[in-house]
C-alpha cells in the first residue's frame, strides 16, 4: 500500500478509513478521500501507539494498522487486530487486547539514540545508558521522572517493570487498549458479559464493546453512559475505569478524567508505574532476578501467566542491559 496523506484518494484510503473507524478513531466518513477528518484520526492513532504523530500513513503506521505490505519490523504483530495476536494480555481489572512478543518495536519509535547524561544522573543509580538500542528513546526519556516519582530505585525493579510494560504494550507500540474483536472471539475473552447475548453487533465495534464489558464497575456508569470506552485501557499497563483515572489524576495533578487521552500520550509509563506503586508490586520485584520472581510479578500485573515466556525473556534482556 502506498503512503497515504491528506489529498490522497481511492480504495486504499477507503481501507484506511474503515480500519481507523473500526478501531474507534473516527475519520469523519469512509468515502475514499483523505481529508482533515482522516488526518486527525491518523494522528490520534499514531499518538495512541507512540508513532510519530504527523497525520501521514507511512509504512510504520500502515504496519501498525495491519494494512498493506508495510512492515515496521519483521517480528511485529500489529496491535490493530485483537484476533491475531499470540497471547492474551490482561490489564488491571480488565482483559486487554492480545499482546505479542515485546521484542516487536515499531520503526517509528525504535530510535537508538543514547539517553542523555542528565537523564542518567536524574535516575540516580539506574544504568539508563545500557538501555540504548533496547528501548525507544521516547520511553528512555520518561524513565528518570517516573523512577523518581514512583520509587524505581534499583536496576532490578526497573528490569521487572520494563519487562511487564514491554509485553503489555506490544513492545511499547500500543498505548490504547485494542477492543477490535470478531464475533467469534468476543465470547472467548469476555464470556461472562455475553451470556445469552449475541455478540455480532459488538464485533469490530470497540466503543460498543467497551461500553458493555466495562459498564457499572470501576466507577463507570451504565452502558449508555459511554464511560466504558472513555475510560478504556490506556498507558503501557492499561489504566482502566473511571476510579483509576481519578486516582491517577489526583496523584499527577492533572485532570485525566476530563482528558483521558493524556494517559496514552503524556503518561504511558507513569500510569504503569502508578499501578505498580498502588499494588505494592515493587516489593515482589525486590525478591530477585529468577524466573519464579518474574512469574510472581506477572501474576500481580496480568492476573495470570499469559505471555510468561516472553516476559521472562524480556526481563533477562533488560536486567543484562542494566547490569
Amino acid at each position: 500500500m502506498p503512503v497515504l496523506k491528506q489529498g490522497s484518494s481511492g480504495p486504499d484510503v477507503t481501507a484506511l478509513q474503515q480500519k481507523l473507524k473500526d478501531l474507534g478513531f473516527d475519520p469523519n466518513g469512509v468515502d475514499g478521500n483523505f481529508g482533515p477528518g482522516a488526518k486527525a484520526a491518523v494522528i490520534a492513532f499514531q499518538q495512541s501507539t507512540g508513532l510519530q504523530a504527523d497525520g501521514i500513513a507511512g509504512p510504520a503506521t500502515l504496519a501498525a494498522l495491519g494494512l498493506g505490505d508495510g512492515q515496521a519490523n519483521a517480528d511485529t504483530t500489529s496491535p490493530a487486530s485483537a484476533d491475531t495476536a499470540s497471547a492474551d494480555a490482561v490489564s488491571a481489572d480488565a482483559v486487554s487486547a492480545d499482546a505479542v512478543s515485546a521484542d516487536a518495536v515499531s520503526a517509528d519509535t525504535a530510535s537508538t539514540d543514547t539517553a542523555s547524561p542528565a537523564d542518567t544522573d536524574a535516575a540516580g543509580a539506574l544504568n539508563l545508558g545500557g538501555l540504548t538500542g533496547k528501548l525507544p528513546t521516547a520511553v528512555i526519556a520518561q524513565i528518570p521522572d517516573t523512577a523518581k516519582e514512583f520509587g524505581i530505585t534499583t536496576n532490578l525493579r526497573l528490569a521487572h517493570f520494563l519487562a511487564q510494560c514491554a509485553l503489555e504494550s506490544v513492545g511499547f507500540t500500543a498505548t490504547v487498549e485494542n477492543l477490535n474483536y470478531s464475533a467469534q472471539r468476543i465470547p472467548q475473552v469476555f464470556g461472562k458479559y455475553f451470556k445469552g447475548i449475541d455478540p455480532t453487533s459488538y464485533a469490530h465495534n470497540p466503543p460498543k464493546l467497551a461500553n458493555r464489558v466495562y459498564a457499572n464497575r470501576m466507577g463507570n456508569g451504565d452502558e449508555a453512559s459511554g464511560d466504558g470506552f472513555k475510560f478504556r485501557g490506556r498507558g503501557y499497563i492499561q489504566l482502566t475505569g473511571k476510579n483509576n483515572y481519578t486516582s491517577f489524576s489526583n496523584f499527577v495533578g492533572e485532570d485525566c478524567v476530563a482528558n483521558p487521552d493524556l494517559v496514552a500520550t503524556k503518561y504511558p509509563l507513569a500510569s504503569a508505574a502508578f499501578y505498580f506503586n498502588s499494588n505494592n508490586i515493587w516489593a515482589i520485584c525486590d525478591r530477585g532476578a529468577d524466573d519464579a520472581t518474574v512469574t510472581r510479578v506477572t501474576k500481580a500485573v496480568n492476573g495470570g501467566t499469559q505471555g510468561l515466556p516472553e516476559r521472562i525473556q524480556n526481563f533477562k534482556k533488560f536486567i543484562q542491559a542494566l547490569s
